[in-house]
């Protein structure tokens, strides 16, 4: 991995301006998610007192009913040959939506911003994807896709240091988190949320998208059988996934206060940063498939030692793990995605890809 990692970051030189819009993009928007997204199941279970499986409910919910946007904003984003319009509006959306958790005081409200956020993010995910896939050559697409979930993670990272930080001046040890806490955070969270949104909008450009000479129509058949098999596989795999949710709540529940979930988490996106370039750049020498499997032989074995932790250091240790994981799945998928879709047709691809994994994890997140 060295030798890759060595090779990755000879790459990165060469990537074009809308990679590196596009990654320090997520980077700010994560900043500005994670800071408020990490805490908030400890938010609805000690302040508002909403149930577990009503947490899971939330958020199944909140991906749920922002799929099928991401089928209709890839395909407009096909017909329109332009991606850039949808994924700023989508951005806006999100970073505007966020600042109303300061006034949260029933979990049905939070049940609404979180939606009006999923909105936002089902409106830009597929176009922006499939404008990283533009922007770049077969042989770098996997160096691509992973510098991406890498800059992306570490705006998580930085937003859970940042949350963590708070966390640590206004409550020290305590065991819960309380709401003046949490409403700190989300004023703080505004400031990249905004920058996420002006980065994209003055940094990226749209790509000319060839073939497919005819403005295309909601279909799938022109997707192919290729598509349609690796659907198939990554859903039956994300239907067995729970939300992380309920992992952050099982390391409370193991003994870890406040500031040791958040430690765990930022540890977590530490780890996910580190690989994903790496893996990305590595798929692209001995191919997608063999780091997809990798990945997910590491997932089931950190859910298998969860489901036997008897303490919370040990569940820091395997979610921080868990990073490996997402490393190695997350943005190497993706890259397959365009490998195997024409190319007039990948804003439709990715918006089905992330429908079908959103619409599964509503299930999945009550199992």
């Amino acid at each position: 991995m060295a030798e890759h990692l060595a090779q990755a970051r000879t790459g990165l030189r060469a990537l074009p301006r809308n990679i590196w819009a596009t990654g320090l993009t997520s980077f700010f928007t994560d900043i500005s998610s994670e800071m408020i997204l990490n805490i908030l199941p400890l938010f609805l279970a000690n302040v508002l007192g909403v149930r577990t499986s009503v947490i899971g409910l939330i958020e199944g919910v909140a991906e749920a009913t922002s799929s099928l946007l991401k089928v209709f904003s890839g395909w407009f984003s096909d017909r329109l040959r332009a991606r850039k319009g949808l994924a700023v509006a989508g951005y806006a959306l999100s970073a505007f939506s966020k600042p109303f958790f300061y006034f949260a005081n029933s979990w049905g409200l939070v049940a609404a911003i979180r939606w009006a956020d999923r909105v936002g993010k089902g409106i830009r995910t597929a176009p922006r994807d499939a404008l990283v896939a533009d922007s770049v050559r077969e042989e770098n697409r996997g160096l691509a896709f992973g510098f991406h979930r890498a800059a992306d993670t570490a705006g998580a990272l930085v937003g859970i240091l940042i949350a963590l930080l708070v966390v640590w001046l206004a409550q020290r040890g305590a065991a819960q988190l309380s709401r003046s806490t949490f409403q700190t955070v989300v004023l703080i969270s505004i400031i990249p949320g905004v920058l996420g949104v002006l980065t994209l909008a003055l940094g990226a450009q749209d790509v000319p998208v060839k073939g497919g000479a005819e403005r295309p129509r909601i279909t799938f058949r022109g997707l192919g059988h290729r598509f349609a098999l690796f659907m198939l596989i990554v859903g039956l795999f994300d239907l067995g996934n729970s939300s992380d949710a309920f992992l952050i709540l099982r390391a409370q529940e193991r003994g870890l206060n406040v500031v040791g979930v958040l430690g765990m988490l930022a540890t977590f996106n530490l780890v996910y940063t580190l690989v994903s370039t790496p893996a990305g750049s590595l798929s692209d020498r001995i191919g997608r498939k063999r780091v997809i499997i990798g990945g997910w032989l590491v997932y089931g074995a950190i859910y298998l030692g969860v489901a036997l932790a008897r303490a919370g250091w040990q569940v820091w240790l395997l979610y921080a793990l868990y990073g490996v994981y997402y490393g190695m799945a997350y943005g190497t998928t993706r890259a397959l995605v365009a490998d195997i879709v024409p190319e007039h047709l990948r804003g439709t691809a990715y918006g089905t890809y992330n429908a079908v994994l959103g619409i599964l994890d509503f299930p999945a997140s009550l199992l």
